[in-house]
């Protein structure tokens, strides 16, 4: 009996030993896991962040210029007020156009034609800055004016004092027999592009308007519109 009791109690000895073991290994674990988990949350990367967006709102396109500039560009205006484009966010996006026919009897007539396009660009980490947003859209508008189909005589004028940046581009069209002069203007001011067109035509017999003048006007115009953008946010 005495010998069978002390080789039980050997055996209890011996049997606790992995157990010891095993709870220690378990300490170990969860210490190494709280290391890592410590580690992994020290190595994350903070979000991107970009800055805010200059402009908040966008003015009423219709009211981009003066009444002096409407009456100077479209003498005949069908509708000196404009006509704006729907929107279905004004604060972003916006459009208005005009259009005149001044009919000078055996003289012909004078065709003009013209429009805004306001776009405007919010912050956002995943894509950029408003203002990088704003440079790439308007390095697609003066692509696509750029590549009008039938564009012909096509200039590129850097135009100073309008906004951040500001680019002219000048070409004719000839549609059914008619030759028009168009100027297109992009600019951009911080987060907001602005787009002008405006061309012109000589119909029944008039001479056609000089591109000169049509640019000198739409430069002008392109800065009455960026000037208007910044007082919608002032």
């Amino acid at each position: 009996m005495h010998r069978s009791a002390k080789r039980l109690a050997s055996l209890l000895t011996c049997a606790a030993v992995p157990v010891l073991l095993v709870a220690g290994c378990s300490g170990s674990d969860s210490d190494s896991s709280g290391d890592a988990s410590s580690a992994a949350s020290s190595s994350a990367k903070p979000s991107p962040t970009v800055a805010p967006a200059k402009f908040k709102t966008l003015p009423n396109p219709c009211e981009a210029f003066s009444k002096d500039t409407i009456k100077k560009m479209l003498p005949k205006a069908k509708d000196a007020s404009g006509d704006r484009g729907k929107s279905t966010d004004n604060a972003s996006h916006g459009t208005c156009s005009w259009t005149s026919s001044d009919e000078k009897g055996v003289d012909g007539t004078q065709w003009r034609w013209l429009d805004i396009g306001y776009q405007r660009y919010d912050s956002d980490p995943g894509v950029g800055s408003g203002d990088k947003r704003a440079t790439d859209f308007a390095t697609k508008q003066i692509a696509e004016a750029k590549a009008t189909k039938g564009a012909k005589k096509l200039s590129t004028v850097r135009t100073s004092g309008t906004g951040d940046e500001a680019t002219a581009i000048t070409y004719d069209v000839k549609r059914d027999g008619t030759n028009f002069k168009n100027t297109t203007v992009v600019a951009r001011t911080a987060n907001i592009v602005v787009t002008i067109n405006y061309n012109g035509a000589g119909l029944a017999g008039a001479d056609a308007p000089k591109s000169a003048d049509l640019l000198k006007q739409t430069q002008a115009a392109a800065k009455e519109a960026v000037t208007a953008a910044a007082k919608a946010n002032s």
